[in-house]
């Protein structure tokens, strides 16, 4: 593969600038609010399912776990210029994500993350921390995805196969053995070496075997140089994920570049307040191409997650889809066999945070069993710490039925939680 980095690599690199990292910020004071068993009341018995999390990498992740063959070559944590990062050898291979929450819990503004792991809470790589937070919160289990770039296939392809795969395979393990020390409360969500067909299928076979609850994949595979979707090396591992009900994951849509639509006058704060709103709204592209290729046709028990994106656009963007298809694929030859309103009820689910009108007034339009709950722990845009507060307010008017619906059965249905 090429070396020069991808369109992907490219957006996020800007995104995850180093102005994000830099000191300064502003520190917002919180208290979290205190109720009984950590739950507001109108929520008591929920056992709320937050599905998007963020679980920083720990340092010692892939050298505590790589065979000795390969320990000088797989990526570990230092300090370089302040800021905590990832390296191979001597190569800069990047940051270790994104954590606003401090020890004290007080939350940072306008940056990305603290400089170095050590200023952020350690729930954000501490499986007991993490628990510790969560019984806060009011949350009883998680979804968690990757808290930095050290786990994308762009990147690792860089490496060798044999280094990435195992890269992957080491994440794998430790994202198990996670499930198991938390009691089952945290699922973080794999990752496949895609580039190589023979691994990629053997990887997601494990990883099924191992109880991971699903899969974590770029909206565009073919800008890193893999097949497409609908061409047939994907078919083994859609196959395996029909028949399994295992899900697919897109997080945002990291495959655009929302800098091209910021005014170049900005300063970082006032370009990421605009840029980090393309990628929630870049997830429409990524349902529409998955309703028009004709693949839901093939698989339809695919389960797709369409993941930090809200929910308030979804209904417009399956109307436009419904125009279009109207508009565009008349030709019965071309046009797949279900209208994109069908799809959407057998085959997505989405997420919603910190919106307030669309949790209020577009739950029965969406679906009630089609909407997850997340809060994006420790990210900058982190529903926190008024989790609940907000829960009871947008859900408040529906029955408890619903509410345990939304909060808890669709996460449990959507990932096959354990309870």
């Amino acid at each position: 593969m090429a070396e020069a980095d991808t369109a992907v690599e490219q957006a996020a690199k800007n995104y995850w600038s180093s102005a994000g990292y830099a000191p300064g910020g502003i520190i917002r004071e919180i208290e979290i609010p205190g109720y009984e068993g950590g739950q507001h009341p109108v929520l008591q018995g929920i056992r709320v399912v937050d599905c998007d999390t963020h679980f920083t990498e720990p340092p010692d992740i892939f050298t505590s776990r790589a065979p000795a063959a390969l320990k000088d070559k797989v990526p570990y944590q230092k300090v370089h210029d302040g800021v905590t990062r990832w390296f191979v050898g001597d190569r800069d291979f990047g940051i270790v994500g994104g954590n606003v929450i401090r020890k004290d819990k007080n939350k940072l503004l306008g940056r990305l993350s603290f400089p170095t792991l050590e200023e952020g809470t350690p729930a954000a790589w501490q499986v007991g921390a993490r628990l510790a937070a969560m019984d806060e919160l009011g949350i009883y289990a998680q979804i968690c995805y990757q808290n930095s770039g050290v786990t994308q296939a762009g990147s690792l392809m860089k490496l060798g196969d044999e280094v990435g795969t195992t890269v992957l395979r080491l994440y794998n393990d430790a994202a198990a053995e996670r499930q198991a020390e938390s009691g089952q409360r945290l699922f973080t969500l794999a990752h496949l070496p895609l580039w190589n067909k023979q691994a990629l299928d053997a990887e997601a076979r494990r990883c099924l075997d191992m109880g991971i609850r699903g899969f974590v994949l770029p909206d565009t595979p073919e800008v890193l140089g893999i097949p497409c979707y609908d061409d047939p090396y994907w078919a083994d591992l859609l196959e395996l994920c029909n028949e399994n009900g295992l899900p697919i994951n897109f997080h945002l849509n990291a495959a655009i570049n929302p800098d091209a639509l910021v005014w170049k006058s900005f300063g970082f704060e006032k370009a990421l307040a605009v840029a980090s709103n393309m990628f929630y709204i870049g997830n429409l592209a990524t349902m529409g191409n998955w309703m028009v290729s004709g693949l839901l046709d093939r698989y339809p028990k695919l389960k797709i997650g369409l993941i930090e994106s809200g929910m308030g656009w979804i209904p417009f963007g399956i109307e436009a889809m419904e125009h279009q298809f109207d508009e565009m694929l008349a030709d019965r030859r071309i046009a797949p066999e279900r209208r994109p309103w069908d799809y959407f009820r057998d085959n997505f689910w989405c997420t919603f945070w910190f919106e307030k009108v669309a949790p209020r007034l577009l739950l029965e339009t969406i679906g009630v069993n089609k909407v997850l709950f997340e809060t994006d722990f420790p990210h900058p845009t982190a529903l926190y710490p008024n989790v609940q507060d907000h829960i009871a307010d947008v859900l408040g008017g529906y029955s408890h039925e619903v509410r345990r619906q939304v909060l808890e059965r669709n996460a449990v249905e959507m990932y096959n939680l354990p309870f």
